[in-house]
């Protein structure tokens, strides 16, 4: 199983975090992205004429919602080894998709640090849960708040005009040499920007910069 290639499909409604998503997975030569989904009936038109090891779905999604896609496939006995992100945490969601089958659980906060480990503990036939999840289980149970959860600061005061500019143009799904045309600067500049950006809103990947586009609404 080690040397194998794991299969994924992605559903989200968010061109931009797929493609973020794809670029991180892209980092794992043994992790290959085979398809993708923007609501949930497509999603089961997907798997009902293509297989894959891993769906990473989305709960929130238009024409059908993530937990209605769960049930469908459960209901056809033909459920997927299915990694769950989302932007909710809560922890009656979160048993409500485990108990229809689900085997992985992650925000989308997290998913830049945590979706390749979750791919492979799934695929292993474990369940998988990122650390802003597990905190928010035992706090659950406990009562008591758990530190070093994952969370995203308001950081807009700190870019500069140029750099909420470019910001925007990514969420519009501009490559650096698109950006560079519609700005009259260099592509090099581009670079330096996007790595400021990244730096100034705490976020170490594309999956962290398409998820802060997506949460403070810069696309539509």
């Amino acid at each position: 199983m080690k040397d194998e290639i794991i299969t994924v499909h992605i559903a989200d409604d968010h061109q931009i975090l797929i493609d973020g998503i794809v670029a991180v997975l892209k980092t794992e030569k043994k992790i290959n992205v085979v398809g993708y989904s923007l609501d949930g009936l497509s999603v089961l038109d997907w798997f009902n004429e293509n297989s894959a090891d891993i769906l990473v779905l989305d709960i929130g999604m238009p024409k059908m919602d993530g937990i209605d896609v769960l049930r469908s496939f459960k209901n056809n006995g033909n459920l997927p080894n299915t990694v769950i992100l989302t932007s909710y945490n809560d922890v009656k969601l979160i048993k409500e998709v485990l108990k229809i089958g689900a085997k992985g659980f992650i925000t989308k906060v997290s998913a830049g640090e945590s979706i390749i480990e979750a791919i492979k503990t799934v695929h292993e036939g474990e369940l998988f849960f990122s650390t802003d999840i597990r905190n928010k289980i035992v706090n659950s149970f406990t009562g008591k708040k758990v530190t070093g959860e994952a969370h995203f600061t308001q950081y807009f005061g700190m870019l500069s005009d140029r750099e909420y500019e470019i910001l925007k143009l990514i969420g519009e799904e501009y490559g650096n040499k698109e950006i560079a045309s519609s700005l009259h600067i260099s592509t090099g500049t581009v670079e330096t920007h996007r790595k400021n950006i990244m730096t100034k809103l705490g976020v170490k990947n594309a999956v962290g910069l398409a998820i802060y586009i997506v949460k403070h609404k810069l696309i539509e």
